[in-house]
């Protein structure tokens, strides 16, 4: 769990509203998807994500095996599992 910035997200730069944050929570356990906090211009695009993986009770390895393209916002899910999970070589917070 915590919080990705939208600053260090591509798509709310280029659009220029790059305030706000994506934060996804999921179960320590298992690692299943309990929900998401979003807040920042069109974060709306992550609602069906994160709906979907709900209802299909899915893990936090599963979405780091979905394609998520650059630049969108569905990629700030991805690149803050891949944060969260040691595995993003790119950027450090």
């Amino acid at each position: 769990m915590g919080k990705f910035p939208l600053s260090a997200a591509g798509k709310a730069s280029a659009v220029g509203h790059n305030e706000g944050f994506v934060k996804v929570i999921f179960d320590a356990k298992y690692g299943e998807w309990l929900g998401t906090h979003m807040i920042g211009y069109n974060v709306t695009e992550l609602i069906t994500e994160t709906v979907v993986a709900r209802k299909l009770e899915t893990t936090y390895h599963e979405v780091l095996d979905s394609i998520h393209p650059h630049p969108t916002m569905s990629e700030n899910i991805k690149k803050r599992l891949k944060w969260r999970t040691g595995t993003d070589t790119y950027m450090k917070l």
